[in-house]
């Protein structure tokens, strides 16, 4: 399924056009630390899909806290030439913009501190 387009920024990847966006901010009971299994900040994550033709999301997360995180960790932006590493990386590692199906998850968020 697509992502809406506002709030998106377009990337062009090896002369391949996709669509990028960051996580949304958390929710308020994660972002104040009130139930047992949010108590650990969540790092920071974006989606990237095809622009032309939609297909499987990549979900990458990072290894740094959303910038706007309530317990006042600093966050770090998301640069659209980290974008496009994490788009070689997933074509790489297999994923197929292309074809419908699940999101195909990267994981980079080693090293991340909650």
């Amino acid at each position: 399924m697509a992502f809406a387009k506002k709030g998106s920024r377009r990337i062009v990847v090896d002369g391949v056009t996709y669509r990028w966006r960051l996580r949304a901010r958390p929710t308020y009971d994660r972002g104040m630390c009130w139930s047992p299994a949010a108590c650990r900040l969540p790092p920071a994550a974006y989606a990237v899909e095809r622009a032309d033709e939609p297909g499987a999301v990549l979900v990458v997360t990072t290894n740094w806290p959303h910038m706007s995180n309530w317990v006042g960790r600093t966050g770090r932006s998301v640069l659209p030439a980290g974008v496009a590493c994490a788009i070689r990386q997933a074509l790489s590692a297999g994923w197929d913009p292309g074809r419908l199906g699940p999101p195909f998850r990267l994981d980079r968020s080693g090293g991340f501190v909650p």
